[in-house]
């Protein structure tokens, strides 16, 4: 049986009819239907079915032929026929979403899976979380966790499956709540950074590690690091999609007294969070949301009135959204805001500042030259993205100020010695249209794809040495330069900084940089058609990424004057929302004394009035995944590929086509490819005994070991030494040998079966024939006395109706002789009367 590859089910199964001679032009195949038909061989054969007996194998890497289509069908046999959705692949864990409740994540299934080693029991998360916190206590060596894929591939549930796992086992030493702290961290992190997608109802839209710290096995504490939040759906959504959580939360929860004062409504009255047109989620309720995130905040420790003064600001970001601009001339020479705006008067009531100058720096910008400054006036366009920048701004604040106040709350006083890390982050992504948040998730991908492949390598060879089998070096896809091409020296990075630091810098001319400086790079191309866009030949395909966007999004400019007002507002929350890095307590403090208008908490300074040292988006994107790629390289990883099974989020229905993108995406196959390029098929000399005994010969069978045993049988049966080897614990098989060794088994199984078959049949037939015979006899014995008795019946019938018949006809002549005499004594009785008395 081979594959072929079919436009509906990527791949199917077909059966060889003819023996095939090498140079033939077609194959000779029958389709599962019945159908023939003539395979053309262009360069290679199809490849090869797995023996049944590895069809819906747990871990990938045990099948015999190791290739596409056979990982596709056992992830399709184990998830359709066995509804399991965890498989192991080598090192790596995948999970197929299967979008319902499985009572698999209960507390009781925790502890089954603890103390449990790797393999003793079905594949699960747990199991891959246990591994890690088992070799972190043993050897003391910070572990992590790295979960990708697709959105709505379930990564913010594996997520928090794993960190269930870990505060369950875990506990806590010295802060008993600490486990519900980090547990509390999630709805809070998910209500601000998550939003409903096309793909996905509660897509994170950024990417987060959580680092839980542990001392003596035990939960002391954890740390979260953001990275890359997508600041341009708080003012934009497209169709049948949502801004953030919180936002419709808030709408929800309107009628709350301590919310009564904030303006709020309905969301379909705001414009950021009415563009998508998709105000409510089925089966979610916002107002109850609304409940679990002030009762998370709780937990960590943010207080009734800084929650009020969170809603607050938040709040103020809507009704920034609703502030009318208009023109004042069909030229779009100038714009301005109505005093009257309602919106305008709660968003300045809201946050403490001045109507007047609100409106006025909306419609203006300073512009200083040598010894001058001037008022330049925008155009509408101009002044709607202006408000629109400081929405976005706004809410990237508070986004850092809530995960700086969450790690203030699972800060551990005390430290600790170890941690193992949770990396949920941004799958590849390539849509129709690709910008720049998805270029950066691309970036970031092929990071996170260069250490997988360097740690899979690893493992690789350190298994060969621990073995002591022969190293041969095993090519692997290295896309160093797919990075260099991004984030190397004069790369796409750099040119999109360069192009930023220009004052007329503008997508087209960044453009154009690129093909004058890329066009002959392998990884680089230009798209045929007459726009601004460039192709980057990504590890998981070509994406074509358009640059309307690029640079503006890199620059992330703030109108200075707007957040200069912000900063002086009278809402303690404002000051240090807008507090950067290298702000000082003192200096804050300073500023404090000086007014009313500067009053805040202790933090750190504020930036100057000047944009010019700012780090674009890119660099600081660039610096903090460097750092992430440095930690992770200083842990073990463990890997967790989140798949999705069809688009339409139907329960357990698996479309092929769907899953094998994601498959080629997100380094499985990688790790399929460089498994089979070696010894990819590894049983321990126990399995192999245990499976292919029926292969050992009876002089094999003398041997001292298993291990003597195992090599003196497969010195018989591959012939071939470069076939296998046999390791220290191990025997290694190069591709097809299991599926070879199968078929012998079987042959050897099936004689034996039909052996016994005949013996068995003999003595069944024997068995039937001394039943029957029995039978036979001992019918005819009841039929021979039936026929008995039915004789004797009818000779004694005959006796009674003779005896009868014989008693009437005596009766009747008795009867009638009776008469006779009776009548004759009567007629002589009367005579002799008569005479008598005559003579009287």
């Amino acid at each position: 049986r081979v594959w072929i590859p079919d436009c509906t089910e990527v791949w199917k199964v077909a059966e060889v009819t003819r023996s095939y001679e090498e140079g033939d032009d077609v194959l000779h195949l029958c389709l599962e239907d019945g159908l023939e038909l003539a395979y053309p061989i262009e360069s290679h054969l199809p490849p090869l079915c797995n023996p049944d007996c590895l069809s819906g194998e747990d871990d990938l890497v045990a099948l015999s032929y190791l290739h596409e289509p056979a990982v596709l069908h056992s992830l399709r046999v184990r998830f359709l026929e066995a509804n399991a959705i965890y498989t192991y692949c080598g090192i790596i864990l995948v999970a197929i979403n299967p979008y319902k409740q499985l009572p698999i994540y209960e507390e009781e299934v925790i502890y089954a899976y603890s103390g449990r080693e790797m393999g003793d029991m079905d594949p699960h998360i747990f199991a891959l979380a246990e591994e890690a916190y088992k070799q972190m206590s043993r050897y003391g060596k910070n572990q992590s966790l790295i979960i990708s894929g697709e959105s709505g591939a379930g990564k913010t549930a594996s997520a928090k499956y794993a960190m269930r796992y870990f505060t369950a086992v875990g506990g806590s030493l010295g802060d008993s709540s600490m486990e519900d702290k980090v547990l509390a961290s999630s709805p809070v992190m998910e209500a601000f950074g998550n939003a409903k997608t096309t793909r996905n109802d509660n897509s994170s839209r950024f990417g987060k590690y959580i680092e839980i710290g542990f001392s003596q096995a035990y939960v002391m504490g954890a740390t979260i690091k953001t990275y890359l939040l997508e600041k341009s759906r708080v003012t934009f959504q497209a169709k049948a999609e949502r801004n953030y959580h919180i936002f419709y939360q808030l709408c929800a929860s309107a009628a709350l007294p301590e919310l009564q004062g904030l303006g709020l409504c309905g969301a379909e009255s705001f414009r950021y969070t009415s563009q998508g047109q998709c105000t409510h989620v089925e089966g979610t309720d916002d107002a109850a949301d609304l409940d679990s995130t002030r009762h998370a905040f709780s937990l960590l420790g943010v207080l009734e009135t800084e929650q009020l003064e969170l809603f607050s600001v938040l709040t103020a970001i809507l009704h920034l959204g609703n502030i009318m601009v208009r023109g004042r001339d069909r030229h779009g020479d100038g714009c301005f805001v109505e005093p009257t705006d309602k919106a305008l008067g709660l968003f300045c009531t809201l946050l403490g500042i001045e109507e007047s100058q609100v409106s006025r720096w909306l419609c203006y910008r300073k512009l200083v030259t040598t010894g001058e400054t001037y008022m330049k006036p925008l155009s509408r366009q101009q002044a709607l993205d202006s408000r629109d920048a400081l929405a976005k701004y706004m809410y990237g604040q508070i986004f850092r100020w809530m995960a700086s106040r969450v790690n203030r709350a699972l800060r551990s006083p005390e430290g600790y010695h170890t941690s193992i890390g949770i990396l949920d982050i941004y799958g590849f992504e390539m849509f129709e249209l690709n910008s720049f948040e998805q270029f950066c998730i691309n970036y970031a991908n092929e990071k996170l794809q260069q250490l997988f492949n360097l740690h899979v390598f690893k493992l690789e060879q350190e298994e060969y040495m621990t073995e002591e089998i022969p190293w041969v070096f095993v090519d692997f896809y290295d896309n160093q330069p797919c990075i260099e091409l991004i984030e190397g020296r004069l790369g796409i990075l750099d040119l999109l900084n360069e192009e930023c630091k220009m004052p007329q810098g503008s997508d087209g001319s960044w453009a154009q940089k690129l093909y004058q400086t890329h066009f002959s790079s392998s990884h680089f191309q230009k798209p045929k058609r007459p726009t601004d866009a460039f192709i980057v030949c990504h590890f998981a395909g070509k994406v074509e990424y358009q640059c309307n966007g690029f640079v503006e999004k890199n620059r992330d400019a703030v109108p200075e004057e707007l957040v200069g007002l912000l900063r002086a507002s009278k809402s303690a929350l404002l000051t240090e929302l807008f507090l950067e890095e290298g702000d000082s307590t003192v200096s804050l403090q300073s500023r404090r004394s000086s007014g009313p208008r500067l009053a805040g908490r202790p933090g750190r300074r504020s930036l100057p009035s000047n944009n010019k040292n700012k780090k674009s988006i890119a660099s600081q994107f660039k610096a903090s995944l460097h750092k992430l790629v440095e930690m992770l390289g200083s842990t073990t990883p463990h890997y967790i590929r989140c798949i999705k099974p069809n688009d339409s989020k139907k329960p357990f229905m698996f479309d092929s086509r769907r899953v094998v993108e994601q498959l080629r995406a997100c380094g499985v196959l990688e790790t399929i490819r460089i498994s089979a390029s070696g010894y990819p098929s590894r049983w321990t000399y126990q399995e192999f005994f245990s499976r292919y005994l029926p292969l050992v010969s009876r002089e094999e069978l003398t041997g001292t070991n298993k291990k003597q045993i195992c090599n003196l049988a497969l010195e018989r049966l591959l012939q071939d030494p470069r076939k296998y080897q046999c390791g220290r614990s191990k025997v290694f098989f190069r591709a097809g040998q299991v599926a070879y060794l199968e078929e012998l088994r079987y042959q050897r199984l099936r004689g034996a079966c039909i052996l016994l078959q005949r013996h068995l049949r003999g003595w069944l037939a024997r068995q039937r024939f001394r039943r029957m015979y029995l039978a036979a006899i001992c019918l005819q014995r009841y039929a021979r006395g039936m026929l008995a008795r039915r004789v004797l019946q009818r000779t004694r019938a005959a006796v009674v109706l003779q005896k009868t018949v014989r008693m009437a006809l005596a009766r009747r002549s008795y009867l009638r002789v009776h008469q006779a005499v009776l009548t004759i004594q009567a007629f002589a009785r009367g005579m002799f009367a008569r005479r008598f008395y005559q003579q009287v």
